[in-house]
């Protein structure tokens, strides 16, 4: 997977949720210096019309442009695959028929039953031939579940052996809302540490959401090999926060 050649545990790569519904987020993201964005349709108000114009955005920038899918539906990762995403992320992935499912979906036959769509922007609106487009849909495009249940980390081991599941993603918080704990609880820690460990034995690649530089630092130190480091929506509202903050400290200070 071409997607994962330049990743390891010392150099991840980088990326970051896109939420808002405008393309400006993915210029701003591709200049900032991510590897790769993840437009987010699980929990954002954006349409597939939309992600397509985000993906042809990225893909213009060189960023490599993942989707969080809402669902395990093919008829939606068909769409998103046809419309040029390199890959896709996938939510509530929590046992191993799951992961053949949403596999099958992402590949063409005999390795899936993904449907050709050869005249689409992943096929170069018909100017790819069969071949080449069926070789990059089963060899490059990357399916990565989320592991985000506890019924997901005790089936991790099945999971990553599934032909076609590339890596893992790992979602502490909807893993600790399940569990009914803090994402802080030791529980949550061991049930992450065992998917790792999983994937560490399953050569395969494992990834983890991040706040700031400094927890991706120390998610980068557990071994990861890509990390989604905050979110176009709250850097935004953060950025603006602390701005509007520091003006009325400093007026308040020099009246």
């Amino acid at each position: 997977m071409t997607f994962f050649a330049t990743a390891s545990a010392q150099t991840p790569r980088i990326g970051t949720w896109i939420k808002l519904a405008t393309t400006e987020s993915v210029d701003i993201m591709a200049s900032a210096g991510f590897d790769f964005v993840v437009i987010d349709l699980e929990h954002a108000p954006l349409d597939l019309t939309l992600a397509a114009r985000m993906i042809s955005a990225a893909n213009a920038y060189g960023v490599d442009p993942l989707v969080r899918v809402p669902d395990h539906q093919g008829s939606t990762i068909q769409r998103v695959l046809d419309a040029g995403a390199r890959g896709i992320l996938v939510p509530h992935v929590d046992s191993v028929a799951d992961a053949e499912r949403v596999v099958a979906a992402t590949r063409f036959p005999p390795l899936g039953n993904r449907g050709a769509g050869g005249t689409s922007r992943a096929g170069r609106w018909g100017l790819t031939g069969r071949d080449e487009y069926i070789r990059v849909g089963n060899e490059d495009v990357v399916c990565i579940p989320q592991l985000e249940s506890p019924a997901a980390i005790d089936a991790a081991d099945g999971i990553l052996a599934v032909p076609g599941v590339d890596a893992v993603f790992l979602g502490a918080g909807d893993l600790s809302v399940s569990l009914g704990v803090r994402v802080t609880d030791p529980v949550v820690k061991e049930s992450l540490d065992r998917a790792r460990a999983a994937a560490a034995a399953a050569g395969k690649p494992c990834g983890a959401a991040c706040v700031d530089a400094p927890s991706a630092v120390r998610a980068a130190a557990l071994g990861h090999q890509f990390l989604i480091m905050g979110n176009d929506a709250t850097m935004l509202a953060r950025t603006a926060h602390t701005m509007a903050q520091a003006f009325r400290e400093q007026i308040g200070a020099t009246s």
